[in-house]
């Protein structure tokens, strides 16, 4: 497995590079994943992309590093030390490194040569194609997704030059993932949203989110989807909860900061029993935090977000083929039990890009019509046994069909009875139980007969799946993990289970207080023994957990 970073300011064309690369990766065969540290700037400072890739499932990044495309002198300094030994540093020759691993080009002076200063990034893509043992065959199919028609042929030349320049450095891998799609989580997500019959989106630009809100507004017209850019999150989410009540299937996002917001209207999908789809695409916060950083600390929020009580779900989103199913499944149990499910994702999940299997389309059930009114007067808040009342669309029926943010009775009027409060909230709480059964448990990873059982959850995932396998295969002790993708109400079986057989449990979370950790002993009265907990904006690697874990991190 190789590692690749290109690094430079912001405005040097990272992105595209970077996105020219995996794509040709892929098309040569690799696995790719790829994800971006960029700062909260449109011009300067250091900004960068990890491309991992190899022939076996890429499941997270990594900081040690083969080959470094540096496009600033900055680029080396910071990173030269995670550079292997037998790496590499790919530089314009007007660099100043001295390092013995520079291969300096003269980018500047060839791109002059061929017309266009601006194709430098084509030169080095060259040139780590044939580092890397690759051709330029695909070159040209690549580059037209991203090159305009007239600048095309000179950015193919610029590709075919650079690969003249150097040496074969490292082997091809024989792999067979040619046939696979190319996708950030956000785009994961926002088909998945596609797949389960969205027709109505409305957010308001906060990153990391904005991202679904402009693909799905560029596959609008195509996907039968009308997107609007809300005046602000009050706006997007009560627009959503309108159209939801209306037939349309409905979908707000935002991250945490603008989830804040949303709070009070949160409530009125619970109140009202109106489905709802809600992402939160995590950063660091409080306020306005880290904007273009990662994190995990919406989770409690969440989970208790507006007041009082009403039947919610939670779904964290583990990882790109997650972030589909998981966003189909949010609709069909929100159509289902008539409730809000949230989404979490995060900026390391929404931004990265990994190799994904194509879809299957026919494991997705068709939509359901509303139910139809049983015999007799229509009572929107019908009391039933599992709590799920027939829901009727307005302008589609005869009936009258009422709905209210005050507490109400079953034709959805206005009460103070105590006795219809009681009742009432015993109906909606009563999806829960039947909500309990449709529970997925969290994945299992590593060894059967395990000491020690790692807990995480969300966009961990593939950090803590290689921490485990680098565990068990270096440490001569034997490591598991379970990482929670339904999250709230909190599955316990298969928790309880393995807690039980372990001799250690350790939490690993991207926020400082261990907010998984916690729910799990306020659910359940189970411990952890000790937490890996980063906090610095940072995704944490599966190396990193393996080192931890080792040197007994202590709570």
């Amino acid at each position: 497995m190789y590692n690749l970073l290109i690094g430079g300011a912001a405005g040097q064309g990272i992105d595209t590079t970077a996105a020219i690369l995996e794509k040709l990766l892929k098309k040569s065969g690799y696995n790719v994943f790829t994800i971006k540290d960029f700062m909260s700037r449109v011009r300067g400072g250091h900004n960068f992309a990890l491309i991992r890739f190899g022939v076996e499932p890429v499941l997270s990044h990594s900081n040690k590093l083969d080959g470094i495309i540096a496009l600033n002198d900055e680029t080396v300094e910071l990173h030269k030390a995670q550079l292997n030994q037998n790496g590499f540093i790919l530089c314009d020759s007007k660099l100043n490194t001295q390092d013995s691993r520079a291969i300096k080009i003269n980018m500047t002076e060839i791109a002059n040569e061929i017309g266009n200063p601006r194709v430098s990034g084509s030169i080095a893509v060259g040139a780590v194609l044939k580092l890397f043992g690759e051709n330029t065959a695909d070159a040209k199919d690549v580059l037209k997704d991203f090159v305009k028609e007239q600048y095309l042929e000179m950015n193919v030349k610029a590709v075919e030059a650079g690969y003249e320049i150097p040496e074969e450095r490292f082997a091809h891998l024989n792999g067979n993932f040619s046939d696979c799609m190319i996708l950030s989580g956000t785009k994961a997500l926002s088909l998945g949203a596609i797949a389960a019959g969205l027709r109505f989106y409305s957010a308001y630009p906060m990153s990391p989110s904005t991202s679904i809100m402009e693909y799905l507004a560029d596959k609008g017209e195509d996907a039968n989807i009308m997107v609007e850019q809300a005046e602000d999150e009050i706006a997007a989410i009560n627009m959503a909860i309108g159209a939801s009540y209306a037939g349309a299937r409905a979908m707000t996002g935002t991250s945490g900061g603008g989830f804040s917001l949303m709070v009070e209207a949160l409530g009125l999908s619970g109140m009202a029993e109106i489905p709802l789809v809600v992402v939160d695409v995590q950063r660091p916060g409080p306020v306005t935090g880290l904007p273009t950083r990662t994190e995990q600390s919406d989770l409690k929020f969440v989970i208790s977000a507006s007041q009082g009580e009403f039947p919610r779900m939670v779904i964290a989103l583990r990882n790109h083929e997650d972030a589909f199913y998981q966003t189909v499944r949010a609709f069909q149990l929100a159509e289902k039990y008539q409730i809000p499910v949230i989404l979490l994702s995060d900026q390391y999940l929404g931004d990265s890009t990994a190799t994904v299997k194509p879809f299957d389309l026919t494991s997705i059930p068709p939509e359901k019509p509303a139910e139809q009114a049983a015999e007799g007067e229509y009572l929107r808040y019908r009391y039933t046994e599992d709590g799920i009342s027939p829901r009727l669309i307005p302008g589609k029926t005869k009936n009258f069909v009422a709905i209210d943010s005050d507490e109400h009775d079953e034709r959805g009027w206005i009460t103070e009875s105590a006795e219809v409060r009681t009742k009432m909230m015993d109906k909606r709480m009563k999806k829960l139980q039947k909500l309990g059964l449709e529970l997925q448990e969290p994945e299992f990873l590593g060894s059967e007969s395990f000491d020690t059982l790692l807990l995480g959850w969300g966009s961990t995932y593939g950090s803590i799946a290689e921490a485990v396998k680098l565990l068990n295969e270096s440490s001569g002790k034997h490591y598991a993990a379970l990482v929670f993708g339904d999250i709230y109400p909190l599955p316990q079986k298969l928790l309880r289970e393995k807690a039980a057989a372990a001799k250690q449990i350790i939490n690993v979370e991207q926020n400082a207080t261990g907010q998984l950790a916690d729910l799990i002993r306020e659910q359940t009265g189970i411990s952890c023994s000790s937490s890996i907990l980063k906090y610095d904006g940072r995704q944490i690697s599966g190396e990193e957990i393996a080192e931890l874990v080792l040197k007994g991190v202590q709570s």
